[in-house]
């Protein structure tokens, strides 16, 4: 009787780290999504910053404001860009750091799943041999 609730408990256990695990996948998952954004945002901005350092000081340079396109002064875009250059940077390097745990913690439950599976899997078959 208490090999029954035994085995129930560590298939409890099992069910819990395989869910704990899908949520684990499911964070990943958006991490990996943020990361492709935040990529091409970043190639973008520096696309843009090239093009801006190819104009000359007295080149007029506009910024769409909503529907309008504002005029803005070209150090001024050329600060803007280098900064969003800098915030998406730092956003990637947070979201790798983010990818890089997350991945440590699906491997560790995927191996605590492994072992708890070979755990019940022995105990399977001892009963069937008795």
């Amino acid at each position: 009787m208490s090999s029954s609730m035994a085995l129930r408990d560590m298939q409890r256990d099992l069910e819990a780290k395989a869910n704990d695990l899908a949520k684990i996948q499911k964070e990943i998952a958006k991490s990996h999504q943020l990361r492709k954004k935040y990529t091409i945002q970043l190639g973008e901005n520096e696309l843009v910053l090239k093009e801006l350092d190819l104009l000359e000081e007295d080149a007029n340079v506009y910024k769409l404001i909503g529907p309008v396109l504002v005029k803005q002064d070209l150090a001024e875009a050329n600060a803007n860009v280098r900064k969003r250059i800098e915030y998406i940077s730092a956003e990637l390097k947070r979201i790798d750091a983010t990818l890089q745990d997350n991945e440590g913690q699906q491997n560790s439950k995927r191996e605590a799943m492994m072992k708890l599976q070979q755990r019940l899997q022995s105990i399977q078959a001892g009963k069937a041999k008795a």
